[in-house]
């Protein structure tokens, strides 16, 4: 084992929750000095997006089949809006004086710790260059302007970045797990607000995190220290118009050889804590240049949704439920088995992700009509099956009970009780119409490569996202769990090593909204602004 990889296990097996006690965090926390959720950078040139909140006429239901919808010409205005519905604001919330926004992409504790980039070139709407989006302003500020004298074909291409900070200021040593979560969301609110427009996105896997930096102009010194991004993924958005890519290496020739601007706005007045070992683990799993596998092709038809709402609507009303109505009737099995349908990697959600499943659900439910309640198992990948066998209880039934989706009870019996301490006693898996974890093949992939690590969180993030929206467009609502107690769930499930290990938690049921809390239109503040 190689110090990089002993670095990532040893972070992951430091920063697990048990029964006895929490992985250390914050003593304390000073409300009034809680990170800036907004990034802004002075000194840069500013770019006012086109007015949010458009609509689109294709419905939720159609992003199955993305390839029907028409392709939207490139202009400034289509890609405000791909940048609005994958990382604008979707709402505010005001109780008493408390007011926060809410984003088309979700995040742990609301903290947002990623950051997106649009890298330009060759485009008559926008000088080819690099620009950081303001989410709350719904504006691009120009970072850096490539060479005048470069011939680019016409691209688009998005760079997403994480803050550690930002979650480690209530999260401490665990936050560096929920930054990938978050990417992973970030990853997943990209695809559909592309597949929304007629538009796909491609991974661009092969990169490494130093030329990722590099080209969203991590690497300067224009942060505050303890405050700086780490480069996470450049995804290239394909609108189906052109054929021609503008080669990896222009790219970053261009971002070095050009004009960078701006200073990043520091996002609090002092730092109480410090997480070294977020620090070390950020090292240890960063990404080399690699040959990754191309896009995946095959896709299975899955049950249509019976939704009739657009996709811009579903995205745009998306929320994290804060506590479930635990006495409202069973949620629909045909619902249900949508959903965990829309998860499985066939579907067009996960056409950009590029390589085989690693993350099956492990389902606890509790009110879903026509299912004992018990636990049950999704393998992702048929090939899992086995192994997930062999590493689970000997009591575990593993009865296959539907043909549509692989789908297996494991044992019935109420679990809600079971469900609710596994979550760090939390009512929203147990009140719910069902819980699950994210279980991932972990020990020989972390093995396989470190920064892999941060991979399996990203696809339990996408999964997420998945579940997000399904939720929303089935009337109900769902929300992601970071805490649980790891270990826990693992005796629960009968792993004995780290094989196979517990990375997420989700639940989904129906919400019971706090009427106090007042809702505000997304971009009204924006209204006032001359």
């Amino acid at each position: 084992m190689n110090k990089q990889t002993e670095a990532v296990l040893n972070y992951h097996k430091r920063t697990k929750h048990t029964l006895e006690r929490y992985a250390k965090g914050p003593e304390s926390l000073d409300w009034e000095d809680q990170p800036d959720q907004f990034r802004r950078f002075s000194g840069c040139a500013i770019i006012s997006l086109p007015k949010p909140g458009a609509e689109l006429e294709s419905l939720f239901a159609d992003l199955d089949i993305p390839e029907t919808i028409p392709a939207q010409p490139l202009t400034l205005t289509s890609t405000a809006l791909l940048l609005e519905l994958a990382f604008g604001l979707s709402a505010w919330k005001q109780f008493g004086p408390s007011r926060w926004a809410l984003r088309c992409n979700p995040s742990s504790g609301n903290l947002h710790p990623t950051e997106a980039y649009l890298i330009s070139t060759g485009n008559e709407f926008v000088n080819s260059g690099v620009y950081h989006y303001v989410s709350h302003d719904h504006s691009l500020e120009q970072r850096c302007r490539f060479p005048d004298n470069a011939a680019f074909d016409s691209e688009l291409l998005i760079g997403l970045s994480s803050i550690h900070w930002r979650e480690a200021w209530k999260y401490g040593e665990r936050a560096f797990r929920y930054c990938q979560h978050d990417i992973g969301h970030a990853l997943g609110a990209l695809r559909y607000a592309a597949a929304t427009l007629g538009w796909s996105i491609e991974i661009l896997a092969d990169w490494s995190d130093d030329n990722t930096g590099q080209l969203l102009g991590l690497e300067r010194d224009d942060f505050k220290k303890q405050e700086h991004e780490f480069p996470d993924i450049i995804c290239r958005i394909n609108t189906h118009v052109h054929n021609k890519q503008v080669a990896d290496r222009t790219l970053l020739d261009s971002a070095q050889a050009g004009t960078w601007f701006g200073k990043a706005n520091s996002l609090g007045a002092y730092h109480m804590y410090n997480w070294p070992i977020i620090e070390e683990v950020s090292a240890a799993a960063s990404k080399p240049q690699t040959e990754e596998p191309g896009q995946q092709t095959i896709r299975l038809a899955i049950a249509k949704s019976s939704c009739t709402k657009t996709a811009t609507q579903i995205i745009r009303q998306r929320r994290s439920a804060q506590q479930f109505d635990g006495k409202a009737p069973p949620l629909p099995q045909a619902d249900f088995f949508r959903m965990l349908a829309a998860v499985l990697p066939t579907t067009a959600a996960f056409e950009h992700w590029r390589w085989s499943p690693k993350v099956h659900l492990f389902i606890f439910v509790h009110r879903v009509a026509g299912m004992a309640p018990g636990i049950y198992a999704l393998p992702r990948q048929a090939e899992a099956l086995e192994a997930l066998q062999a590493a689970t209880l000997p009591e575990f039934d593993w009865q296959k009970i539907s043909e549509a989706i692989p789908l297996y009870q494991l044992h019935s019996g109420e679990c809600r009780q079971i469900a609710k301490t596994l979550s760090c006693h939390q009512p929203i898996a147990s009140d719910s119409a069902f819980s699950l974890g994210m279980v991932a093949e972990f020990g020989d992939t972390v093995q396989t490569a470190p920064w892999l690590y941060r991979r399996l969180f990203w696809e339990c993030g996408l999964i997420g996202q998945v579940l997000y929206l399904e939720a929303e467009a089935a009337g109900v609502r769902g929300t992601g769990i970071g805490c649980f107690f790891d270990d826990s769930v693992h005796e629960l499930l009968g792993f004995k090593d780290d094989k196979f290990q517990s990375l997420y938690h989700f639940t989904v049921g129906n919400p019971l909204e706090d009427k106090r809390i007042e809702t505000l239109p997304a971009y009204g503040h924006l209204d006032n602004v001359a």
